[in-house]
């Protein structure tokens, strides 16, 4: 893992996480992918805001560098996540994620995502959210850690506001992260 943290960031854009010990290199998200992220962390900032802001010590930032799990080789870049630390340096220990988000591309394969989700409950991350485009509507999953891993405990589309429970409570609106 510390030579993935001392590798320089692709000059293309695109990610390198580090899977099971071996680099996996995506290419730089598309202009909607992007688009997604940005105003999710837009929307999840609004919730922090509403629900008591800063006094609640959560932080949201886009693809940073998450720290899995040395034993299982496992480096991820979540394209939002939720800190329960200051947004300072390089890298961040899972243990200090409230939630991470992924958002799917078609390239992404179900092994992947599967893998992914593994990680992230394997590392105790209290929430991950995951989102998608279906037959050119955006949906939202929501999963929950429990005793046995992840269960989904909401899920929607941007036909109507999505209520999440976690890791604040916020009612989404999905239509906002299509252009």
């Amino acid at each position: 893992m510390d030579a993935w943290l001392d590798m320089a960031p692709p000059a293309d854009g695109s990610r390198l996480e580090l899977i099971y010990g071996h680099l996996y290199m995506s290419p730089a998200p598309s202009g909607e992918h992007q688009f997604a992220g940005y105003r999710l962390a837009r929307l999840l900032e609004d919730a922090l805001s509403a629900a008591g802001g800063p006094g609640l010590g959560l932080y949201v930032v886009p693809a940073v560098n998450v720290r899995i799990s040395s034993a299982w080789r496992t480096a991820l870049i979540p394209d939002v996540a939720v800190l329960t630390c200051p947004p300072t340096g390089a890298s961040f220990a899972a243990g200090v994620l409230a939630a991470a988000v992924e958002i799917w591309s078609a390239g992404n394969s179900r092994e992947e995502r599967e893998t992914k989700k593994a990680a992230y409950a394997a590392a105790g991350v209290p929430w991950l959210w995951t989102i998608e485009d279906v037959a050119g509507q955006v949906r939202l999953s929501v999963f929950q850690l429990g005793a046995e891993g992840y269960e989904q405990v909401a899920t929607g589309t941007a036909a109507a506001p999505v209520h999440v429970p976690g890791p604040v409570p916020a009612n989404l609106d999905l239509s906002r992260l299509k252009p």
